[in-house]
């Protein structure tokens, strides 16, 4: 008794599919997802300030997508 091939695997879900439903495991989906993400939370650091990102440590209020690198803005004046 090998592995078993592609058409063993789609017999079976279509099983658990007429047995479950396509809902339940939907459901079944979300909140398998819920729980990946409440543990990736559960894993952050407990004794990083709350408003600080733990990668960069830059306060979350200080990450702006309107930041500019005050070097690169100086190397453009000066090319001009």
């Amino acid at each position: 008794m090998g592995s078993f091939s592609i058409w063993h695997w789609l017999i079976v879900l279509v099983i658990v599919m007429l047995v479950f439903g396509t809902k339940k495991l939907r459901n079944i989906g979300q909140d398998l997802g819920g729980a990946v993400k409440g543990f990736k939370d559960g894993m952050k650091d407990p004794n990083a300030p709350a408003g600080e990102d733990t990668a960069t440590g830059t306060p979350k209020e200080l990450r702006d997508s309107t930041t500019i690198d005050v070097d690169a803005k100086e190397k453009s004046r000066q090319q001009q």
